[in-house]
């Protein structure tokens, strides 16, 4: 079970309209995304048959997407079905064939192995179009890995230091959690968390309630991070796509359920939620710098159990075994911040 057994977002729904196609790469495949005369997606690769062209270059009218070079017209199913320089008596078969596509959630997935194992399907939004929940969907390049973007995600140490005072500062807090692996996913419950959300405080917990919050990593890519605070409910899911091994795009889900305060606090929602993420750039850009240097043997502590039970699941992928096969495991852990 290899990393092109998943699905991966290769657009946003809305990001394919009638007149416009997109060119993405993703696990370094690169294709042209655009939706047929049905309105269906259909994901290419992104070179004609005819001289290998870029077809994302090309023009989209009426659900068929003309090759910038020479002018080959291909449908949905990745069929030529104009060649101008023939007359169509004359025109011989082509096909480029078109990869797998779902359409789920507002986002279109692709799979880059038409032969892939079965039971694999889109990690399903939380809440995406529910009444009474709101999300905001925002789009960011990482210059570094997804194994070390999803390990920023979910990583609870580094926000009192690269968002000190926006959310978290150093207190010296010590935080207890249980950690489980099961079902090629890392599930992770907190403990003893209180007040120490920096500027967020006002917004996630005015009233000081109880916090319950909990981290999930799903293979090979999922991110989830969910606060309950009283009636509240606050959730980050990230997927990181793999454009290369040193290039990440990710697509951050920030859906809450605020009541009233749902469509009022949006605007401040998006920015600081930006705000974090572009720190998290900027930090990770770095750390991508260095492994190009020094290389990747990191040193770990008791508090980066998390990450090694992420590692495992994504290292079986990498050997092709199928990460749903590991052992559960069940594990506390302390650490502060």
């Amino acid at each position: 079970m290899p990393f092109d057994d998943y699905w991966y977002i290769v657009a946003e729904s809305r990001e394919l309209t009638p007149v416009r196609a997109l060119a993405r790469r993703v696990l370094d495949e690169w294709l042209v995304c655009f939706r047929g005369m049905d309105g269906a997606p259909t994901v290419l690769r992104d070179r004609c048959l005819h001289r290998h062209a870029p077809l994302s270059a090309g023009v989209l009218h009426n659900g068929l997407l003309s090759c910038p070079y020479h002018g080959w017209r291909y449908d949905g199913a990745g069929r030529v079905v104009d060649i101008p320089s023939l007359a169509g008596s004359d025109r011989p078969a082509h096909c480029s064939p078109p990869y797998p596509v779902i359409e789920q959630d507002g986002f279109v997935y692709v799979r880059v192995k038409r032969d892939a194992a079965a039971g694999i399907v889109p990690f399903p939004i939380p809440h995406y179009g529910e009444a009474g929940w709101l999300t905001l969907r925002l789009q960011n390049r990482f210059a570094n890995s997804v194994a070390n973007c999803v390990e920023n995600f979910i990583d609870v140490p580094h926000t009192a230091f690269v968002h000190q005072g926006i959310f978290r500062s150093t207190r010296g807090q010590r935080l207890a959690a249980t950690v489980r692996r099961s079902n090629a996913a890392v599930h992770v419950d907190y403990r003893n968390e209180s007040d120490n959300l920096g500027s967020y405080r006002w917004f996630l917990n005015p009233r000081g309630h109880a916090i319950r919050h909990t981290d999930s990593f799903h293979a090979p890519n999922v991110t989830s991070v969910v606060y309950e605070i009283g009636a509240r409910v606050f959730i980050i899911t990230s997927q990181a796509v793999p454009v290369d091994d040193r290039e990440t795009l990710v697509y951050t889900d920030l859906t809450y359920r605020f009541g009233a305060w749902n469509r009022l606090v949006a605007p401040f929602v998006r920015r600081h939620g930006q705000r974090i993420i572009d720190q998290d750039i900027e930090i990770l850009a770095r750390q991508g710098e260095n492994i190009g240097r020094y290389g990747a043997q990191f040193r770990d502590t008791p508090a980066d159990l998390i990450h090694r039970l992420v590692d495992s699941l994504r290292d079986a992928i990498a050997r092709g075994d199928d990460p749903r096969a590991l052992p559960a495991v069940e594990h506390e852990i302390e650490f502060c911040i």
